[in-house]
């Protein structure tokens, strides 16, 4: 591998990376949405957490939950991968 290649591959690296932090922010960001429905849920009384509203709001704190795990699950595995890219550039 020439210097011109392990050079593009380094940028694009720390691009990746960039893009990464703002994924966790973002993902940061809807943790805490998740946060306010599950407390709002939380603070109803029983007979509007049964109600349609109240499955609502829990429907979309549980469906939130998901989906922030997911994304620090995929966030960690391509970490793990630009880090193996770059331990292999290094070699």
């Amino acid at each position: 591998m020439n210097k011109a290649r392990r050079t593009a591959i380094a940028t694009e690296i720390a691009k990746a990376r960039d893009l990464i932090e703002q994924l966790r922010d973002h993902m940061s960001a809807l943790e805490s949405l998740k946060d306010e429905e599950q407390e709002c849920y939380d603070n109803m009384p029983a007979g509007l957490q049964e109600s349609d509203g109240g499955e609502k709001i829990l429907d979309t704190a549980t469906m939130l939950e998901q989906c922030v795990s997911d994304m620090d699950e995929a966030i960690d595995q391509i970490a793990t991968g630009m880090d193996e890219i770059e331990e292999a550039v290094a070699a």
